[in-house]
């Protein structure tokens, strides 16, 4: 659909940096991500200046905008090395102006290689590691296509706190093949006793074009086990300090994450690197488009910087709802609804008789100041949001 008359957009969202890392030491059988195997000898340095072009590009766009947080994903992000690391962190800060305490976040996994690099990374300015444990039970991280073990997971937070790493997330899966709610406690209480300030516990899904959709794992915990699964896991993370704030995130009080909150809140993003996406708002123009980049490494570094850009596209007005919907919703305490003309550009009255039906349904708490999912709106939240797909 054709996006005019342009969007009344007053103000810029905030706005953050993603960067992709599209290199694993092998693939995960569950995995969808823009992942490929580690070559041989990786092309770090080709690889930065690809990034720091992309991003010289895209300047204008942004221009005099400061960013509040980067996320360096992937991928496996920590296998880059501290010292090109270093020499992209400045870079991008020579490019574009970054907020005071810039929340800094770097993806890793739990193998002896990057846990040895925590220090250099934390010196070159990463002040947030993700560590993708996924579980601490070995026998479960086999059948995932994990090359770590629990041990290691272990070390590994023990190595990111001997580097000062203050700010610490622990991914973790559930409805692993042969789960059961103890064996999903168990996870549960290693992590907690660990005291990160943030946890990320999600379910493990069968996703399209991967190993585990064309020949599923066995024993997979069924609805009813997933269910009691993920009741008493909540209940022990609550108990636990670890509030949750999103569909499958979990904080101590003051450790949210600040650049996934800026997904969820309908901010800006530029996405660089690999098969990155974006989100960019121009309220000069009064549109809001994606960015995507193309995906594979070799095409990534064999293009032109132009070439890099896959699509460049607005957002459908009618679409525009939904799109916000599909992020904001996922937050527990939902959004202030004069967010939704600030972010979109539309007016409140748009979603008004959909904000009813929802509400009429049990799955939406709306007053004058917040619109919130419902324990049953969350219970069943790809339904509320399909309430706002256009007709």
């Amino acid at each position: 659909m054709d996006p005019s008359p342009p969007l009344q957009l007053r103000v810029n969202p905030p706005l953050s940096l993603y960067i992709h890392f599209p290199w694993c030491v092998r693939k995960c059988p569950y995995c969808d991500f823009n992942s490929h195997p580690l070559p041989t000898d990786l092309p770090e340095q080709a690889f930065v200046d690809a990034l720091l072009a992309d991003l010289e590009a895209d300047l204008p766009t942004v221009w005099g905008r400061p960013v509040g947080s980067l996320f360096f994903g992937g991928g496996t992000p920590s296998l880059l090395s501290p010292e090109a690391l270093d020499r992209l962190l400045q870079g991008i800060r020579a490019l574009i102006p970054l907020v005071p305490l810039a929340e800094i976040t770097l993806e890793a996994n739990p193998g002896t290689l990057e846990a040895g690099r925590f220090a250099e990374l934390r010196a070159a300015g990463i002040n947030r590691l993700s560590i993708g444990v996924q579980s601490f039970n070995n026998a479960a991280l086999a059948p995932l296509g994990r090359i770590h073990s629990g041990e290691e997971a272990r070390a590994a937070v023990e190595a990111a706190r001997r580097a000062g790493i203050e700010n610490l997330n622990l991914d973790l899966m559930f409805g692993l093949p042969g789960q059961t709610p103890a064996s999903a406690l168990s996870d549960l209480r290693i992590a907690t006793d660990l005291a990160p300030e943030h946890i990320s516990w999600y379910q493990l899904t069968l996703e399209p074009n991967t190993p585990f959709a064309h020949t599923p794992p066995p024993a997979l915990p069924d609805e009813d086990q997933l269910v009691a699964i993920q009741e008493a896991g909540e209940a022990h993370l609550a108990a636990a300090g670890y509030g949750q704030y999103e569909v499958s995130a979990y904080a101590r009080a003051g450790w949210q994450c600040r650049h996934n909150r800026n997904y969820w809140l309908f901010g800006d993003y530029l996405g660089i690197g690999p098969g990155a996406h974006g989100k960019l708002t121009s309220p000069a123009v009064g549109c809001i488009e994606r960015t995507r980049r193309v995906a594979h490494p070799n095409d990534y570094l064999a293009r032109s910087v132009p070439q890099r850009l896959a699509e460049r596209s607005p957002i459908a007005v009618d679409l525009l709802p939904f799109e916000f919907m599909l992020n904001a919703l996922r937050l527990k305490e939902g959004f202030p609804l004069a967010l939704f003309a600030d972010r979109t550009g539309l007016s409140p009255a748009t979603i008004a008789p959909t904000l009813q039906a929802a509400e009429q349904k049990g799955m939406l708490q709306v007053t004058a100041e917040r619109i919130a999912p419902t324990l049953h709106g969350w219970r069943f939240l790809n339904d509320l949001i399909a309430l706002f797909l256009p007709d």
